[in-house]
């Protein structure tokens, strides 16, 4: 559905910054070739913690970071073939989650019905992906398509960030091009005209007209000299519950957020960028380039970002009923998208509840209209 861009002063009720995670989709959790054979490591996806460990035979498998016998932590334990032990006791679970082992019972005394919840588990660009939800949709649910990420055109930068404010600040932010003022000293954009958004159920879709001036502009080869001024289209798109942007056919952002809880949350971002040097040579100089445009780049535009999301945060936190006043339409939009996907969850997660064939505890139902409907009123 296509909308107005026209900036309009709208109210925001702060609820929103309580809204959860729709769980079924696929978050990404870390780097797949950080989690050796035999090592477990401890994720958290939205205040779940998970136990992601390598078995013998190089395979991930996620359990619930707790042991159905005592409650300890399962990621403080030890991988034995294909299962997982418990540091206390040794009881010992397989990848779907059954308890297969107790070293101080005889061989032969049946084990008691311990089950550890179990999250289906996938490796892709190079990053470990795991599914929260209901797991019966993982198998129609992907994670994102990055169509350049083995494209030798491309030139790819990673980029990590640990940010301690809740997802939709997080999605607001990166959804915002009209914060380019935040980074003027840095040769960031300016003059940005809000000229199309779209919005579905599951993603918003904006296209700016953005200026360009300055050496970082010059070496992106968006102006053939630095004191010229070059406006372009930049599209971006917020496909719940990760991020996209483009810079016509000029670079390209993934950003994959993982929602840690209601005041923390971390992402994992893909930088792609057309370099205009000759293949060889951006081959021998990949691993330099990749840490000077992480270091002097991209990370100093990040702090910049996270100063202001965290500050945000804080604010919200010190005065949850303070009210704000924001005239970005498709601010608002991603805003709508967050409260929506919530709440369809809620609703999957309710039907499941009343449905005594899916054998797994839903997360407790509540009244979306209670907790996180925003009022959204023009004030023109």
């Amino acid at each position: 559905m296509e909308l107005a861009t026209t900036l309009i002063g709208q109210t925001v009720q702060n609820a929103v910054r309580q809204v959860g995670i729709n769980a079924n989709y696929w978050y990404a959790v870390g780097w797949s070739n950080q989690l050796r054979t035999g090592s477990i490591m401890k994720v958290v996806i939205w205040q779940q913690g998970i136990a992601v460990y390598r078995d013998d035979n190089g395979h991930l498998q996620a359990l619930e970071d707790v042991c159905p016998h005592k409650g300890v932590e399962l990621h403080k334990g030890k991988v034995q073939g294909c299962n997982l032990a418990c540091a206390y006791h040794g009881w010992e679970f397989n990848p779907e989650g059954h308890c297969v082992g107790i070293p101080y019972l005889p061989k032969e005394q049946k084990l008691p019905r311990a089950q550890a919840r179990s999250y289906p588990i996938q490796e892709k660009y190079d990053l470990i992906w795991i599914f929260p939800g209901d797991p019966a949709l993982a198998a129609i649910s992907q994670p994102p398509d990055i169509a350049e990420f083995d494209e030798p055109d491309w030139f790819m930068v990673p980029v990590p960030a640990k940010i301690k404010a809740h997802f939709t600040i997080c999605n607001e932010n990166s959804m915002d091009v009209f914060h380019g003022f935040l980074h003027q000293k840095l040769q960031g954009w300016f003059d940005p005209v809000l000229i199309s958004l779209r919005e579905t159920d599951t993603s918003v879709r904006t296209e700016y007209k953005v200026s360009y001036k300055g050496r970082m502009a010059k070496f992106l080869g968006l102006s053939e000299h630095a004191n010229q001024v070059t406006t372009l289209p930049v599209s971006t798109e917020y496909r719940y519950p990760h991020f996209y942007s483009s810079l016509q056919g000029i670079s390209t952002l993934y950003l994959m957020r993982l929602p840690v809880g209601p005041t923390e949350t971390h992402s994992i971002a893909f930088f792609f960028f057309k370099i205009r040097l000759p293949k060889w040579l951006l081959q021998l100089l990949k691993p330099v380039l990749q840490i000077l445009l992480q270091r002097l780049v991209l990370l100093r535009f990040l702090a910049q970002d996270i100063e202001m999301v965290e500050s945000e945060q804080q604010t919200y936190l010190g005065n949850p009923n303070r009210r704000y006043v924001e005239i970005n339409p498709a601010i608002i939009a991603v805003q709508r998208l967050a409260i929506r996907q919530y709440e369809q969850y809620v609703q999957q997660s309710s039907q499941q509840q009343n449905n005594p064939s899916r054998n797994r505890k839903p997360e407790k139902s509540i009244s979306i209209s209670e907790a996180i409907v925003p009022d959204i009123s023009d004030i023109t």
